[in-house]
């Protein structure tokens, strides 16, 4: 079967399976659902049909990125309307199939929207929500709503038209077509992407070689885990485009082996792929030949830089090794190579899938497109969205984040990952694009963004990335090696109550030294978090230093608590609960904390009921 047979024959397929007779339930089993419990909730569905003896499809599906909502269930009806539910647990399972695949009486409490173009009474449009409303759903418009273990699905969407343009096209024309798009590197630097792949294309080799970084090595990041997941394919059809264009007929996969879904669907697709005809020797009777290897990560955060990453793949310790030659000159065993990561990789597909035009109607212009990012922190819907370049950072902590927890203070946002800087409320209007978050004095980095509240200490904050970086330095250069464990060492002080004047003198010092000495990236940006913090909550570091005061009671000895002899009615919780008995005092009678004895654990305040709020958090070490 031909290419262009196959593809019809997946659209006809999807197009019944979607007109079909009986309620589509598509379940949300990607890792994020699956720690929610999404697998026993398939589970207790599929009980209660068999239970009912009632008819229904169930399609395993990615992640739809609204993880403060999982798990996440989808059911589309035979009359053509589909609402989409949140919070579906498995204790809810006979409660939803009655009402909401059986029956239509679905639980307000559940409903978050309705999706396709049949409107339903009641229910507004999912991409209405405010979570949803100002995304733009490109890399991630399949995640969700097709089985990223099912070719045809794929392939129904569109699927390897890109590839196959290409093909038709000539390697000048679809350098061309990422010229014109204005696509940047994802991975971090923003390097445009065209000019990456010409430099391959110029340089000598009898081989090049074609690499997808998916190590995704940034704490609390899973952009590139979540579309591995829940679309395979638009990755690998990046991938296949890159081979061809630059002439390579071999290329890697970068994965850390902590990404077992991942890898799994994966190695699905490259046999779906080798069935089609899309990977091997000659493909599609094109002449073009090309085969794909994973290699497994070992968690590595210094291997997200691309001289260490070929390292890796080569079997040698996972070092960056000066630079020029670059990659893209001299690379894999010495030959050129192209690495590009997950997401841009995906980008280029669809360029080629919908045309240069089509993509630079998104973003500035100087940062075309979409980009995703993994929204965590202290913000009330947490997840993985993807926003046009220039969106306001505001639009994102209040618009899709829906704002801070418990309605608190926001304080502060870090983008680009643990290397990142940490932005204040002043920054909220700022576009979030390469540029202006550089002037801020920070990046965009692979896409984390950790929003922080008034309860976060910001010289804790850069205490706890610095720990991060400091490990993960691969120690090979000595401002990185030395610099970042000296940087630590200062700001362990500074949290223990044992800052001295002059210590955040020295700790810009350094920083500066380590961004201009350093080796590779991960040394060069190691110092933002530091510098970010000092430049815009200098009070916060002079209160720890001058004041032996943790003004957001988080530093533990840098505060105590104590009971309020005013408001203290001796009910006895405090004392009950506090593992290191140091609470004492009688039934009914006012108690007290030995502070040579308190932990700090915060025990106290917890059990204290509201009604008396008796015990209080205080900054400054207490008099013993």
């Amino acid at each position: 079967m031909s290419f262009e047979a196959a593809r019809q024959q997946a659209t006809k397929e999807w197009k019944e399976l979607q007109s079909g007779a009986v309620p589509l339930v598509y379940i949300g089993t990607a890792t994020c659902g699956r720690s929610a419990g999404a697998l026993r909730l398939l589970d207790a569905v599929r009980a209660e049909l068999d239970k009912r003896k009632a008819a229904a499809q169930i399609v395993e599906v990615g992640c739809l990125g609204m993880c403060y909502a999982e798990p996440l269930v989808t059911v589309r009806k035979p009359n053509g309307t589909a609402v989409c539910y949140g919070n579906v647990t498995k204790d809810r399972a006979a409660e939803f199939v009655e009402n909401c695949i059986v029956g239509d009486k679905p639980p307000a409490d559940l409903v978050l929207g309705s999706i396709g173009e049949k409107s339903v009474p009641g229910v507004p449009d999912l991409f209405s929500i405010p979570a949803l409303r100002p995304q733009v759903r490109r890399i991630l418009r399949n995640c969700g709503s097709i089985d990223a273990t099912n070719m045809n699905h794929y392939l129904a969407h569109g699927g390897y038209t890109g590839f196959a343009r290409a093909l038709q096209a000539g390697r000048e024309k679809v350098i061309a077509e990422l010229r014109d798009s204005g696509l940047r590197g994802r991975g971090g630097a923003g390097f445009p992407t065209w000019r990456k792949w010409q430099f391959c294309i110029d340089a000598k080799g009898d081989r090049k070689y074609i690499i997808c970084n998916a190590d995704e090595g940034d704490p609390g990041a899973f952009m590139n885990r979540s579309l591995l997941e829940g679309d395979p394919h638009v990755v690998l059809e990046g991938l296949l485009i890159a081979g061809f264009t630059i002439g390579a007929s071999e290329g890697y996969i970068y994965c850390r082996a902590e990404y077992p879904l991942a890898l799994e669907r994966l190695r699905t697709a490259f046999g779906q792929m080798e069935k089609y005809g899309l990977l091997g020797d000659n493909i599609l009777d094109s002449g073009f030949s090309f085969h794909v290897k994973i290699k497994e990560g070992a968690g590595a955060f210094v291997c997200g830089e691309e001289t260490a990453l070929i390292a890796s793949i080569e079997g040698k310790r996972g070092m960056p090794r000066p630079r020029p030659p670059f990659p893209a000159v001299s690379g894999l065993w010495g030959k050129p190579t192209v690495i590009n990561n997950v997401e841009t990789l995906a980008s280029v597909a669809l360029i080629l899938q919908n045309g240069a035009a089509w993509y630079a109607q998104a973003g500035t212009e100087k940062s075309r497109g979409t980009k995703t990012f993994a929204l965590a922190g202290k913000v009330k819907c947490t997840g993985l969205i993807e926003v046009p370049f220039g969106i306001k950072l505001r639009d994102v902590v209040y618009g899709i984040g829906g704002g801070i927890l418990n309605d608190k203070e926001f304080k502060a946002v870090q983008t680009g990952g643990p290397s990142g800087g940490c932005l204040p409320a002043a920054w909220l209007e700022s576009p979030v694009d390469y540029e202006s978050l550089a002037a801020a004095g920070s990046i965009v980095g692979s896409g984390g963004m950790v929003v922080m509240d008034e309860d976060n200490c910001m010289v804790d904050v850069a205490r706890y990335f610095l720990d991060f970086t400091q490990k993960e330095s691969c120690g090979e250069c000595v401002p990185c090696r030395l610099g970042t464990k000296q940087m630590l060492d200062i700001l362990k002080d500074i949290t223990a109550g044992k800052g001295r004047p002059g210590d955040i003198e020295l700790l810009l010092e350094l920083a500066e030294g380590i961004k201009r000495g350093s080796l590779c990236g991960l040394g060069q940006t190691a110092p933002n978090p530091v510098l970010t913090t000092v430049k815009y909550f200098r009070s916060e570091y002079e209160a720890h230093i001058h004041e032996k005061k943790c003004p957001a009671r988080v530093c533990k000895p840098l505060i105590h608590y104590r009971i309020l002899t005013d408001k203290c009615k001796g009910c006895g919780l405090c004392l009950k609960n506090c593992p290191a008995t140091a609470i004492t005092g009688e039934n009914k009678k006012i108690h007290v904390v030995d502070q040579s004895k308190c932990v700090k654990c915060g025990v106290c305040l917890e059990k204290c009921p509201r009604k008396f709020s008796a015990v209080e958090c205080v900054p400054g070490a207490a008099l013993q």
